[in-house]
């Protein structure tokens, strides 16, 4: 029994592909992560950051933290802030879905909205600027080191319990690169071939979650090194694949998700054999309000 709602962070379920992978002899396992409490992957991340930045003293309950997200991120920090009493301004382009905003402030935190035409990389820039100028302290998921260790001390090594040391290959969109930077670093420990595939947009594609930064805002906590391969998916094949993985294999997920499954697949036919595990970030109740699904 869990005693506190943070407790429920982790541990999330990891299925099998049942229909859409067709190649028998390679098992596709989906990291079902809208199964936290805040309902994303970043739920890890923002607890390690928040629990860690208390700890060392970086902010307390009298500062003003503020962050630039594109909408997991921000949902995750508004939940945990609202625990811990903390102060709490996120800021994300205008064009967000409206469930990520309203999900937000329902935790109690402020949201700015920045012109949408200036991207996430418009918002980190209001961030800043709030930084240099207003006194305010940001978390800064993109350079902070607690973010990548959420997932090296719990989503790699529960994806190397779950999976009984045989994965061989593991799937991740790169936003912030988190994800892939933390899971990367356990399990290429335990086993260094295990391969590590990242995805991104191909060029000209806008797929929310995933990103192709340009150089100047390559999140500093991403080491390539980590990577072996990166396989780009396009926004036509995110979409279709997010409303494939709802309506055959029963998960329900967004856009970023689906671009993943999208290289997951794609993957699993080049191989002869193998076990990948794909991450799934979030629900796809973030995306009812976009015509995602029809």
């Amino acid at each position: 029994m869990s005693h506190n709602i943070l407790d429920l962070i982790g541990n999330t379920p990891l299925v099998e592909s049942r229909v859409l992978n067709q190649n028998p002899n390679v098992t596709l396992y989906f990291k079902l992560e809208g199964h936290n409490p805040g309902g994303s992957v970043k739920d890890r991340p923002a607890l390690n950051m928040i629990r860690a930045g208390l700890e060392r003293g970086d902010f307390d309950t009298n500062s003003k933290l503020i962050e630039a997200t594109s909408g997991n991120t921000g949902i995750a920090l508004a939940m945990i802030a609202g625990i811990y009493g903390l102060d709490m301004e996120l800021v994300m382009p205008e064009n967000s879905t409206k469930e990520r905003v309203q999900t937000m402030r329902a935790y109690g935190a402020k949201v700015t909205l920045t012109p949408s035409d200036i991207g996430i990389e418009g918002a980190r820039d209001y961030a800043e600027s709030k930084v240099n100028n207003d006194g305010y302290i940001m978390l800064n998921q993109f350079a902070n080191n607690d973010n990548w260790q959420a997932h090296y001390k719990s989503t790699g090594p529960e994806i190397w319990k779950d999976t009984e040391g045989e994965i061989t290959h593991f799937v991740s969109a790169m936003g912030t690169t988190g994800t892939i930077m933390g899971t990367s670093t356990y399990l290429k420990e335990v086993n260094p071939n295990i391969q590590i595939v990242g995805v991104q947009p191909e060029d000209g594609s806008r797929i929310p979650g995933i990103r192709r930064w340009p150089e100047e805002y390559l999140p500093k906590i991403f080491n390539p090194s980590k990577v072996d391969k990166i396989l780009d998916v396009n926004e036509t094949d995110a979409n279709e694949m997010a409303v494939k993985m709802a309506r055959e294999e029963g998960i329900f997920c967004g856009v970023s998700s689906g671009g993943a499954a999208t290289a997951a697949l794609r993957l699993a036919k080049t191989l002869d054999s193998g076990v990948i595990v794909s991450i799934v970030c979030d629900k796809g109740d973030r995306y009812l309000s976009s015509n995602l699904f029809g």
